[in-house]
């Protein structure tokens, strides 16, 4: 179903119904770092990315073969959307030349704007779509007349079709990538019966504009893109369904951020791992990522002056 906001009382509608075969995982021997929710927030995704050996300090690519996966929520919260989006696109072009990969995954806040779900927007996040200067669809005329002068330049930009939904199209919502399956929140039995290829494409012919509205399978509170089964930090996760799932799957863990935890972390035996630390400006968090190289998953974190040996008196 979808979600109105509260602002606009505008919905956008939608549905796939492509049908595809199960995404064979694709096989990587090159090191592999994952890093969480960005919520506008380009210092944060620098800092990021620098404590993975990804870009130097003029951000660009320095990581030759390095992978890189980013588990969604690029937008909403922070300031510096526009910014974050154009950086971390020229970074994955950068890589790809060199021989590396970024993959970029939605999350659910990305799905949520090209709903028109705009309640956590800031002031500056509707401002700076302001100066695109986007054409009004003729198609969407009805539809935008019933959105406020200060946000119709963000609704056209994130309308199915529109320019920023495009780029958003171009990404997968989960990821099968050596012995791991990565996804915003976090993905089930059903969805892997229901196929993954096909839960992909759904989500990006929809953003495409080519079909009208998505299942509920891919938008209720338990879709790949809203689960919480396994990372609310107030909940025990779901080992069972968990392992299940990654027995369907033929896989060894699942990467997932979306719920924000003091420090990156694993349950079920190390089966889940819940990189979400609220690294950007909006929640203060630490700057963490999760490098996947190597017999066992690693914590990198990065220092403070105090542990860079920094006098930390006032």
């Amino acid at each position: 179903m979808n979600r109105l906001f509260a602002f606009f009382a505008f919905v956008i509608p939608t549905f796939l119904s492509a049908c595809a075969p199960l995404q064979q995982s694709q096989a990587t021997s090159q090191r592999l770092v994952a890093l969480g929710d960005l919520h506008g927030d380009l210092d944060a995704a620098r800092r990021a990315l620098r404590l993975a050996g990804a870009i130097d300090a003029q951000d660009h690519w320095i990581g030759g073969s390095l992978v890189v996966v980013q588990t969604g929520d690029q937008l909403d919260r922070g300031d510096q959307e526009l910014e974050l989006l154009d950086f971390l696109d020229q970074v994955a072009t950068e890589a790809e030349k060199a021989g590396g990969k970024m993959h970029l995954l939605n999350g659910n806040h990305e799905i949520m704007n090209v709903q028109g779900d705009f309640r956590y927007v800031s002031p500056a996040g509707f401002q700076s779509f302001d100066k695109l200067k986007l054409p009004e669809p003729p198609s969407a005329r009805a539809l935008l007349s019933k959105v406020p002068a200060f946000a119709k330049q963000r609704a056209i930009a994130f309308l199915p079709g529109g320019p920023y939904s495009l780029r958003l199209a171009t990404r997968k919502s989960v990821l099968l990538l050596g012995d791991t399956v990565f996804v915003h929140g976090g993905v089930s039995p059903q969805h892997v019966d229901y196929g993954i290829d096909k839960l992909n494409g759904d989500y990006q012919n929809w953003l495409k504009g080519t079909v009208p509205n998505l299942p509920a399978l891919l938008t209720n509170d338990q879709s790949p893109i809203w689960s919480r089964v396994y990372s609310d930090p107030g909940l025990t996760p779901d080992c069972t369904q968990l392992k299940q799932t990654l027995d369907k799957l033929g896989l060894k863990r699942m990467v997932v951020g979306h719920s924000v935890h003091p420090k990156v972390n694993s349950a079920c035996e190390g089966q889940i791992w819940r990189i979400d630390v609220g690294m950007a400006r909006a929640y203060g968090g630490p700057v963490q990522v999760l490098e996947l190289s190597g017999h066992e998953p690693k914590v990198l974190e990065e220092k403070t002056p105090a542990q860079n040996g920094a006098s930390s008196a006032p």
